[in-house]
């Protein structure tokens, strides 16, 4: 039984521009041809290239028969070693009967077809078992988002122990720019925390005494002492490697269409088999006719045309996809994607740009906007605050030029100051009250007050931008599945709300944790729904896992995030969403298709060998002829226009399974 799951990664754990390169292909490579199965698979592939090189070159044919059996020894031997363990504990799976599918159609002189069988099978499991490697390592590498050193306090003492040592109740000490080692609160010291891999929001948090802080976290430019209060073993930080693995444990039985019968299908073909050559010989037929009918049986009813009925389609559409910036990184999630009923979408970096920016600048009377911007950016110019950088970018975006900055301070939870042209600048928290800023503040912004001499010269408002396609992804996602999207983040409600009243979401849940999250996808799986979720963080990770089908975006998350999904938009595209699913289900339709026109001429090859006698020749005839037809359905996704041609819509959607 074959198991599919994520076969990408990226390297980056942080949230980081979008301009991350990605992964080198030696690398990949490396870990690749560590696994036996791709050495196999691989040989396995060469031999058959050389026996397809050698035969249409018109070789003598004990050459190209030679590498096509080398071919089939290569890759088929592991296939049948497994078929004949599951046959020791009473099962027969598809793997087995193709192996001897392979062995019958070299028996008949058509060693092509065998050695064809045999890689698009190696092949197969290579892929399964790279998969599987990636996915662990992905999740081992979850650890390295928490340190693994910690700073403790032993009275006046510090003391640099393994973090996995520390105790509920020791005290640690967390400097500028650490990472925090243990889920606590804060016992003393003030500082921004980023906790955009925990919880997804995009600006850092102001953390004082008797604040939460979580392992993994960044901490900014103050000093903080932290009470342990949680287990290393039971961080946030760890409970989501977990959650990932216990959600891909589940998906992992998740299969194609036509491997969901292919137990019964090969016991049934096996024993018919049996029936075919024993029941003549019972009745007095010759030998040499009962074996001759009986293998022509088990050519005609072999499911190649039925594997092949499944897989043209869907891997026509990942190669389309995947020309569009998707990554699909299997053919059962390309299956799957056609029959999501409902999404969930993140939305720090995945409905938004995920860094903050100026969206409002006002001015008290006397000011105009670009001198209250030129001077804010001014002193925040030497920030490294995402606020400052947000400043700096405005002002240099409307062509503003940024004066320079003396005496520049900066006060942790407070905000900056400095002499800009002559005047003292200071941008920070407001004191009080803004005037008009009510409706900003309603909608959950960020407001930092500009103040000249001390006194107040106006405002700012930043907030995380819309991405430019999330209004008209969304509308095209409803109208694709009949219901809105699920809004679920860790930011704050406020914020959510707001967001999702622009784009016209009405399910929102704000300020979750990634098992919240998880909870949430399967409440829905719960109500029969097939789930998309669409994310980019650490903290997707889990429900990505835990979705029918996980879409990563901008694949710059983190190991974990990528790995945990079963599609990756490379090109980091919200629009592309739409026409993926509308893709899939253009597929499913083929998929249906080719099925049928298998299906109808094995029934009719099977019925004339079994009523009357089918001549081995036309029964191969009509046996590869089905395979090719069924071949060439599936590959018309390849055409450019497939994916123009593969709009989504709510009545054509696929039904549930």
């Amino acid at each position: 039984m074959r198991r599919y799951v994520p076969l990408v990664t990226a390297p980056v754990l942080d949230r980081p521009t979008r301009s991350v390169p990605p992964p080198r292909l030696s690398a990949t490579l490396r870990t690749a041809l560590t696994l036996p199965e791709v050495r196999w698979a691989g040989l396995s592939l060469a031999l058959f290239a050389v026996g397809v090189v050698l035969h249409l070159s018109g070789a003598p044919a004990p050459l190209w028969w030679t590498a096509y059996l080398a071919c089939c020894a290569t890759g088929g031997w592991e296939p049948a070693a497994a078929g004949v363990q599951a046959l020791r504990e009473r099962t027969l799976d598809v793997d087995l009967l193709m192996v001897v599918a392979a062995g019958g159609a070299v028996a008949i002189g058509q060693v092509f077809d065998a050695a064809l069988l045999i890689v698009i099978f190696a092949t197969s499991g290579a892929l399964e078992a790279f998969a599987t490697r990636r996915t662990r390592d992905a999740v081992r590498a979850l650890t390295d988002l928490a340190p693994e050193q910690a700073c403790r306090l032993d009275g006046d003492r510090e003391t640099v122990v393994p973090a996995a040592d520390l105790q509920v109740g020791d005290l640690v000490l967390v400097r500028p720019g650490d990472r925090l080692a243990a889920d606590g609160t804060v016992e003393s010291g003030a500082s921004e925390v980023d906790q955009a891999s925990i919880t997804g929001e995009p600006m850092p948090v102001d953390k004082q005494v008797g604040d939460e802080v979580f392992a993994g976290t960044a901490n900014g430019t103050g000093t903080l002492t932290v009470r342990v209060g949680t287990a290393p073993h039971d961080s946030v930080v760890a409970r989501i490697g977990a959650l990932v693995e216990q959600a891909s444990e589940t998906k992992a039985g998740t299969q194609l269409f036509i491997e969901k019968v292919e137990q019964r299908y090969s016991v049934g073909v096996v024993v018919a088999t049996l029936a075919v050559f024993a029941v003549p010989l019972l009745l007095g037929s010759q030998l040499q006719d009962a074996l001759l009918r009986a293998m022509t049986f088990m050519i005609v009813a072999s499911p190649c045309a039925l594997v092949l009925a499944t897989m043209p389609p869907l891997l026509s559409a990942i190669a389309t996809s995947g020309r569009h910036g998707v990554l699909v990184t299997s053919a059962v999630a390309m299956e799957g994607l056609g029959s999501v009923t409902a999404v969930v979408v993140d939305k720090t970096g995945t409905l938004t740009d995920g860094t903050p920016a100026v969206v409002a600048v006002s001015p008290t009377a006397g000011r105009t906007p670009d001198e209250l911007l030129a001077l804010a950016a001014g002193v925040e110019a030497p920030s490294e605050h995402p606020v400052g950088r947000a400043v700096v970018a405005a002002a240099r975006d409307r062509g503003l030029s940024v004066p320079a900055v003396a005496g520049f301070r900066a006060r942790v939870g407070q905000g900056v100051s400095g002499t800009v042209e002559g005047r003292v600048v200071a941008v920070g928290r407001a004191t009080g009250p803004l005037p008009g800023a009510g409706e900003e503040e309603a909608r959950g912004r960020t407001l930092v007050e500009v103040t000249v001499d001390g006194v107040p010269a106006g405002w700012l408002a930043l907030s995380d931008r819309l991405r430019p396609s999330a209004a008209a992804t969304v509308t095209a996602l409803r109208h694709a599945l009949g219901r809105s999207p699920l809004l679920l983040t860790g930011d704050d409600e406020r914020v959510a709300r707001s967001l999702a009243a622009e784009l016209g979401i009405t399910d929102v849940r704000a300020g979750l944790l990634p098992e919240d999250k998880v909870a949430a996808v399967r409440e829905l799986q719960a109500q029969g729904h097939r789930v998309m979720v669409v994310g980019d963080g650490v903290n997707d990770a889990p429900a990505l896992a835990a979705a029918d089908v996980g879409v990563a975006m901008g694949g710059v998350g983190s190991d974990l995030t990528v790995s945990s999904a079963d599609v990756v938009v490379v090109r980091d595209d919200l629009a592309t969403l739409p026409a993926l699913v509308g893709l899939s289900r253009r597929a499913r339709r083929l998929v249906v298709q080719n099925l049928v026109v298998a299906s109808t001429v094995i029934v009719a090859l099977v019925t004339w060998d079994l009523v009357w006698h089918l001549p081995l020749p036309l029964g191969v005839a009509g046996h590869e002829g089905s395979t090719i037809l069924v071949a060439l359905n599936g590959l018309r996704l390849l055409r450019r226009g497939a994916w123009a041609a593969a709009p989504p819509t709510a009545a054509g959607r696929a039904p549930r399974r």
